[in-house]
């Protein structure tokens, strides 16, 4: 089943389920049985009531949207730059988007400055964020050696599944790249992507990861672009697209850099894979366990699911909304 690890996020938004179900599959035809004139008709089974999580995730996503800011227009990110979002894609602000992230069992994320989506029926969503790191020198990654990599991913994974644990939610296990890294010195974009599943699930119900980042003088924007391993190679298409459209502002890109005056990060690029990765790959563990948690009490977005989280999600105007 697609986007095993983001069910929750449908039903969390779900007002009736049986409408939710109506979008995606033909009910099955049952025939009622006669009823005698004047004799009420048969009485239909309850909607369950929505838990105080599912009416946060709820009412999360409708402020969403309607703080959404529908490409093209050019988003600020101060003090770095700009994000010219193209045509067909939303930008979720950072107050919304980060009420949001919450809702649906992620901790709080004080760089985030935001939500990217797609207008279409696609169901991939974007995190964007700035880290004032400083300079991040670029180079070891000439000479990186990715299995090294992958296995210090592994390492740091699951010492960071501890935590998880302690929690309660399932530890993470990495399965494996589904792009190597590569880093582009004349443009100072890094991209590398991880898929990673739960313990015990079944691999084909992995979540994946799409990272690219954008290297400034004062730190780097990081864009993470969230799928399925059976949709990674349609939606990462994306990613490209929405890095180019980050603009640092004149004097913050990586090339102002200043040795004698401009702080440099404490690690290099090959950190951003080995190890900021580690601790990003969380973010799947996370979804997936606080949906496995909840599952008994939202089991119909089993059914419902066909529609795509995102795009049942479109069809759900805000309180008041058109």
């Amino acid at each position: 089943m697609r986007w095993t690890a983001l069910a929750l996020v449908l039903a969390l938004s779900a007002v009736p389920a049986a409408g939710v179900c109506a979008q995606t599959a033909p009910a099955p035809q049952a025939t009622s049985p006669a009823t005698s004139p004047g004799e009420p008709p048969a009485s239909t089974p309850a909607e369950p009531a929505l838990t105080p999580i599912q009416i946060e995730a709820r009412e999360a996503w409708r402020a969403a949207m309607k703080a959404a800011i529908r490409g093209p227009s050019t988003i600020p990110l101060p003090p770095q730059g700009t994000l010219e979002l193209p045509a067909g894609y939303l930008f979720v602000p950072k107050a919304e988007a980060g009420r949001f992230m919450r809702s649906i069992g992620n901790s709080e994320r004080e760089n985030l400055a935001g939500i990217i989506m797609s207008t279409d029926d696609t169901d991939w969503f974007a995190t964007l964020a700035f880290y004032d790191e400083g300079y991040i020198r670029d180079d070891d990654a000439r000479n990186w050696d990715t299995d090294a990599l992958l296995q210090e991913l592994r390492e740091g994974t699951d010492a960071a599944n501890e935590d998880r644990v302690r929690r309660g939610f399932p530890p993470l296990d990495i399965i494996g790249w589904v792009e190597k890294p590569t880093y582009d010195a004349a443009t100072h974009r890094l991209v590398w992507s991880m898929s990673a599943h739960d313990r015990g699930s079944p691999p084909q119900d992995a979540s994946v990861n799409y990272n690219s980042y954008a290297l400034g003088r004062e730190g780097y924007f990081d864009l993470n672009l969230i799928s399925s391993v059976d949709a990674i190679e349609a939606d990462k298409k994306n990613a490209p697209i929405l890095l180019e459209a980050i603009r640092f502002a004149d004097g913050k890109g990586y090339e102002s850099f200043n040795a004698s005056t401009d702080k440099v990060a404490a690690y290099g690029i090959a950190a951003l894979v080995a190890g900021v990765g580690a601790k990003k790959l969380g973010l799947f563990a996370i979804i997936a366990g606080f949906a496995a948690k909840f599952a008994k009490v939202i089991l119909f977005a089993v059914i419902a699911f066909g529609a795509g989280v995102f795009r049942w999600f479109r069809r759900t105007p805000p309180e008041g909304g058109a």
